[in-house]
């Protein structure tokens, strides 16, 4: 939720939505939307496909497989402050990419995580703490890592997704991220948008000037969307570094 506030009823049941909680909705379920007050409401709608959300509940709840259709047994679930930041900010880069386009993996791991951490504290608030079974072998993940960097490095140009490296290393979408973060330090996103800013500024350094070229080469939507993100990382733009004179 972001704005107002609304009833869902089902059966003799009804709760009530506003901006502090999260509302779950299963698939195929029967509710009916009331609005006690006048002033609407406004909220944002995350739908995962079935097999990502079971892997992320798995996590929480082992018995997820055996009621695969029906993997809400609650119909709300506390928002905290560092989660509402969050979804906030998600929404403000959604609403503005018309003008500055998202990069396909960071809004995957972002919009993932971001419905993890929700399930999770409405798992806890039903007193179910998250599940220590292990998902693998260490030397397991750390191969998959690196078949996940090579892949990235050979592919810097493309539009790569979540989905498309987790099917490359043979996982799951959301437990891979997770696991690639564990073991490189840093979030899928952020490692392929480095590399992507580190090959840019060896070709501006080697005399390469068509910046626009450059961009669309390297997966950037334009020549504003590399030297904005190019700032951001290095603290100037890649004109400024075309120009640097020798030292």
């Amino acid at each position: 939720m972001r704005h107002g506030v609304f009833c869902k009823h089902f059966g003799r049941s009804s709760i009530t939505a506003t901006v502090n909680q999260s509302i779950f909705f299963s698939k195929g379920s029967s509710y009916r939307i009331s609005h006690p007050s006048d002033c609407g409401d406004r909220g944002t709608t995350f739908e995962l496909p079935m097999r990502i959300l079971n892997d992320i509940i798995r996590e929480l709840d082992p018995s997820i497989d055996d009621h695969p259709e029906s993997p809400f047994s609650f119909a709300t679930g506390p928002c905290d402050s560092n989660i509402f930041s969050r979804h906030r900010d998600l929404v403000r880069q959604l609403e503005n990419a018309g003008s500055h386009p998202l990069e396909p993996l960071w809004a995957d791991v972002t919009a993932i995580q971001l419905v993890a951490d929700v399930l999770e504290n409405a798992f806890a608030r039903q007193g179910v703490s998250r599940s220590r079974h292990r998902d693998g072998t260490v030397a397991d993940h750390v191969e998959r890592t690196e078949a996940a960097k090579m892949y990235m490095a050979n592919r810097l140009g493309e539009r790569i997704t979540l989905d498309d490296i987790a099917r490359e290393v043979h996982s799951s979408p959301f437990n891979f991220a997770r696991i690639f973060q564990r073991h490189a330090g840093i979030p899928l996103h952020r490692y392929l948008t480095q590399l992507r800013l580190r090959s840019a500024m060896e070709r501006l350094l080697d005399g390469t000037d068509d910046i626009t070229g450059l961009a669309l080469e390297l997966g950037f939507s334009s020549h504003s969307h590399l030297t904005e993100t190019f700032r951001r990382e290095f603290g100037s733009t890649p004109s400024e570094v075309r120009r640097r004179p020798l030292k």
